[in-house]
């Protein structure tokens, strides 16, 4: 038994010393498990030995090693809390040299892209940007536009119209239903010769579908001049397609209907995916309408207070929207007003 009582003793101080060499929690916990785990602890087995001893020497050993274990166990919750300390405790060193971590930039939305290239397109050809307001009267959205009071345009299914409170001058308050307004602002406030671009929202009440939104973008441009004919149109309009979409574009101008101008125009173009062979985007005609235009009709003009005998000029609206999905081969209007992060992040 006294052999027995020695090998407790170099136990306890074995075991007390390697808990004070400890340097990490990871360690200290191995540690534990080699001294008191369940299965093949070291202790654990000592005191489950007892049982083999006599009565007497149950009597005599029994509580040294039970003392032992709990010695043990405080050694080690100290420790821990020891650990913890000088964790807290340690100055956070910096590798100058490592690759810092990469940082998700923002993307730009297709629409900004697409505007954005539009303008820097227009200012190169010596066109002003210029705005407008988004709210309108009737009379600048309609009336100095040469729209008759019995246009379809003018109803409910078209046009937001917006409770007014008190009289305006100009009429009932609206939602622009296209950007032309700013021409007319900006025609009471300038002289001729000019040539603007007018970017903006614009909003109809419609149905949503693939091709159509409630809120949309357009770009208006007006040159007006004592010359300025159709002949300078298509070149303005060839130069902007050419520089938009970085070769040479094949266009088409049909007869069409705007109230604001005479003769009016569509434009079309050849389908710069397929080149006109076609193809999904072109529905297989090979050409892809883009804008409406014409020449200034002379009662916008006089709208304006412009002599028409003495003043000629050109108008045209295009809808970035369309411009985007041609050129980013996206099938979707409604895409653009997802808030789609995964939308977004392609661009």
């Amino acid at each position: 038994m006294k052999k027995l009582n020695i090998d407790i003793e170099r136990f306890r101080k074995s075991a007390i010393q390697a808990i004070k060499e400890i340097k990490d929690a990871t360690a200290l916990e191995s540690l534990r498990i080699r001294f008191l785990g369940r299965q093949g602890g070291e202790l654990t087995e000592i005191l489950r030995s007892l049982k083999n001893l006599a009565l007497e020497e149950k009597r005599r050993i029994g509580p040294v090693a039970n003392s032992l274990r709990g010695e043990i166990e405080k050694a080690l919750e100290q420790k821990l809390e020891s650990l913890k300390v000088q964790s807290s405790k340690l100055k956070v060193v910096v590798d100058l040299t490592m690759p810092g971590k990469r940082i998700e930039t923002g993307h730009l939305h297709p629409l900004t892209l697409v505007e954005k290239e539009i303008r820097e397109i227009f200012k190169a050809m010596n066109f002003s940007v210029v705005e407008g307001p988004e709210v309108e009267t009737e009379y600048y959205n309609f009336d100095a536009l040469n729209v008759p009071k019995d246009h379809p345009a003018r109803e409910m299914h078209d046009t937001f119209w917006l409770k007014q409170f008190g009289k305006t001058r100009g009429g009932r308050l609206l939602l622009r239903t296209h950007t032309s307004p700013i021409q007319i602002h900006y025609m009471e406030t300038h002289q001729p010769p000019f040539q603007i671009v007018g970017p903006g929202r614009a909003f109809r009440y419609e149905a949503t579908d693939a091709s159509h939104e409630t809120n949309f973008h357009q770009i208006e441009a007006l040159m007006v001049g004592k010359d300025v004919t159709l002949a300078n149109f298509k070149f303005v309009i060839q130069e902007f397609f050419k520089r938009l979409f970085k070769k040479k574009v094949q266009i088409r101008l049909r007869p069409s209907y705007f109230p604001f101008v005479e003769p009016g125009l569509e434009v079309d173009i050849q389908c710069v995916k397929c080149d006109g062979k076609g193809c999904n985007i072109c529905k297989e005609s090979g050409w892809l309408e883009v804008m409406g235009a014409g020449m200034v009709h002379p009662k916008v003009f006089e709208a304006v207070r412009y002599n028409p005998k003495e003043w000629r000029g050109f108008a045209f609206g295009l809808g970035p929207e369309r411009i985007a999905m041609i050129k980013y081969n996206i099938p979707d209007i409604r895409l653009f007003y997802s808030g789609d992060l995964r939308f977004i992040k392609q661009f």
